[in-house]
């Protein structure tokens, strides 16, 4: 099977190029992927999981990219792929927490007021709510990608960060 055409910029052609290397094999090849995009995968995991917990999911997401390295099929951006991916592992490490453990807060991150009400008003999201608004609002992913990302048609995608939004805005707009 050929290589599909790419567009994008010179980074995400350098990423399809060993992303294909990495597919045959390549360790070099991966390393170099995981170095390009480990900080975003970390951030996207402890902005809606928590930092705790978060190296885990983003090492588990890395161990799932090797492992698939051959699923790759070079649709989409390979950041975005990884990001699928760690989404699902995200999502499947907080159904194995316990229900006390509840959505991570943002105060864990940082102390300002801001982040603090940021985090209150993302853990009142469900977390499909939290997931599309983190991709498009926190990672400035187009809704298509967040689509992608999160393996839903674009229009649920679309309806459901129009509900985060919503949702982020009136709770962000009450009085403490």
């Amino acid at each position: 099977m050929g290589k599909p055409a790419r567009s994008g910029s010179l980074r995400e052609a350098e990423d399809h190029d060993l992303a294909w290397a990495a597919a045959r094999g390549d360790m070099e090849a991966f390393t170099a992927l995981v170095r390009r995009h480990e900080s975003q995968v970390r951030a996207f995991v402890a902005r809606d999981g928590g930092r705790e917990g978060a190296d885990d999911v983003a090492q588990e997401t890395f161990l799932k990219a090797w492992r698939m390295a051959g699923a790759w099929r070079g649709e989409g951006s390979y950041r975005g792929w990884l990001l699928r991916i760690a989404w699902t592992t995200l999502v499947s490490a907080k159904r194995r927490r316990r229900p006390e453990a509840g959505p991570a807060e943002a105060a864990h991150y940082d102390s300002t007021d801001a982040r603090i009400d940021a985090g209150r008003a993302l853990a009142r999201l469900s977390e499909a709510e939290r997931g599309a608004a983190l991709l498009c609002f926190g990672h400035g992913h187009s809704h298509q990608e967040a689509a992608t990302i999160m393996g839903l048609p674009l229009g649920t995608l679309k309806s459901m960060v129009a509900r985060a939004r919503t949702k982020l805005i009136d709770h962000l707009g009450e009085t403490p």
